[in-house]
């Protein structure tokens, strides 16, 4: 994507013709990545099928892959290359950290002369067509190498790749169990390259309905479940306009039948605020995360802690570790290490966590003291079973760095995410123990 500035601006019609190039006024400029210390190596694969996009396939795995792992498909942006995204997006390194694959796609100047994906043609953005049907084909083709979970398929793009991510999603919504669209437009926005420019800058005036009937006729026929949908966005973006994350949030909370208005919201951090969009069940289907001040690009944050991952460069820009937040929002990050290990520990060895620390890491109002747990004989205990974001949303947890808490009693339950569930028993008013082996009738 071409950076924005004001000779360009006074040449509109020269950029239209540019349209071609995918993201067609906004070309990104790839800069050299640092190397990752990897347990693999980037491999492509010369033959994975049928490739009627003439696209190249990388892959990346841990050595020592365990059956039934989760796989990644992620995209890069104009001008870069699978190498790149390998270097800076912070995806192999998550990889290592959580055990599952990553296949890296790659387009060429041939296809589109800015090396972006064609998130904007039909006769290649379609199921079964083009450049998305080779990436359904390097899917097969991983799913079978390395035995992975079919039901833990997901797929992630930066800017053009973001677009192509985005018709993926509505594309083969009975493959991709989950997406992230990072600084990207809405599935089938364009149809052509004479309307990609109008996609990036302005409004397109449309519902909620109209948008979610572009996904819902990608695949006719299809019922659901949906995929699981990440929105990132720079508020301060002005190659792929803010307005985009709107209408990304517009299209799928129509197709998922939630409404427009967040169930919750909190501050992250690099001045990042998380949306959430629950599904009748109480649990997350779309999160939309607005990053202030930041412009076009993947927002990575390098350093060694749990939540932080990727490299700097251009449109790699340092503000939070969007992957790793995607990845536990997709519930790949398992067992492994909270965003701060340092302030869980701290957390569990004492009776209660600060308030300061509760509030101002969950979207649930400020844990209390605790209650006594010698509190009246006279209570009538009560049970409550759900997933542990679903506990932490009620107000029966908080989550510290995380991981979530039963409120009084501080009892770890896990990752906060809706891949882990307990049961909670409210033994006094507001204080919640641990009750999985069973509750009083």
């Amino acid at each position: 994507m071409f950076p924005r500035t004001s000779l360009l601006r006074g040449h509109r019609a020269v950029l239209a013709a540019l349209a071609t190039a995918g993201l067609a006024v906004a070309g990104l400029l790839a800069a050299p990545g640092a190397a990752n210390a990897n347990s693999g190596s980037l491999t492509q694969v010369s033959s994975f099928g049928s490739n009627p996009g003439n696209l190249a396939m990388y892959e990346y795995a841990p050595a020592g892959l365990a059956s039934g792992a989760p796989l990644v498909v992620a995209l890069h942006g104009c001008t870069q290359t699978a190498t790149d995204y390998y270097n800076d997006s912070g995806w192999a390194q998550l990889a290592d950290q959580y055990g599952f694959a990553v296949v890296f796609p790659q387009t060429n100047s041939t296809n589109n002369s800015l090396s972006c994906f064609s998130w904007f043609d039909s006769t290649k953005d379609t199921r079964g067509n083009g450049e998305a049907a080779s990436v359904k084909a390097m899917v097969d083709y991983a799913t079978g190498q390395y035995h992975s979970d079919s039901k833990r398929v997901f797929v992630t793009g930066l800017s053009a790749g973001a677009g192509m991510t985005a018709d993926l999603l509505a594309d083969y919504p009975d493959v991709f169990a989950g997406g992230a669209i990072d600084s990207g437009l809405p599935a089938q926005c364009a149809t052509s390259q004479n309307a990609a420019s109008g996609c990036q800058d302005n409004n397109q005036n449309l519902t909620p309905a109209q948008w979610g009937d572009k996904v819902r006729g990608s695949d006719s026929g299809y019922s659901g479940p949906w995929p699981r949908v990440a929105i990132w966005q720079g508020t301060s973006d002005y190659t792929v306009y803010p307005v985009n994350a709107t209408e990304l949030r517009d299209q799928w909370t129509n197709v998922w039948g939630v409404s427009q208005t967040a169930s919750s919201t909190q501050s992250l951090t690099g001045g990042t605020t998380e949306s959430v969009y629950d599904d009748a069940s109480g649990n997350p289907a779309v999160e939309l995360y607005q990053i202030s001040g930041m412009g076009h690009g993947l927002a990575v944050n390098p350093g060694s802690g749990s939540a932080q991952c990727g490299a700097t460069g251009a449109y790699f820009l340092n503000y939070i570790c969007s992957s790793y937040y995607t990845a536990q929002f997709w519930g790949i990050t398992g067992t492994g290490p909270s965003p701060s290990a340092s302030a869980s520990a701290s957390a569990s060895a004492s009776p209660s966590p600060s308030a300061s620390a509760s509030a101002s890491a969950s979207p649930s109002a400020p844990v209390s003291a605790s209650p006594s747990a010698s509190a009246s004989p006279t209570y009538t205990p009560s049970c409550y079973t759900g997933s542990n974001y679903a506990q932490v949303t009620a107000g029966r947890a908080h989550d510290v760095g995380g991981i979530a808490y039963a409120n009084g009693s501080n009892a770890s339950m896990g990752l906060d995410n809706v891949f882990y569930s307990h049961t909670l028993e409210e033994t006094s008013a507001g204080y919640y123990v641990i009750a999985d082996s069973g509750c009083p009738a």
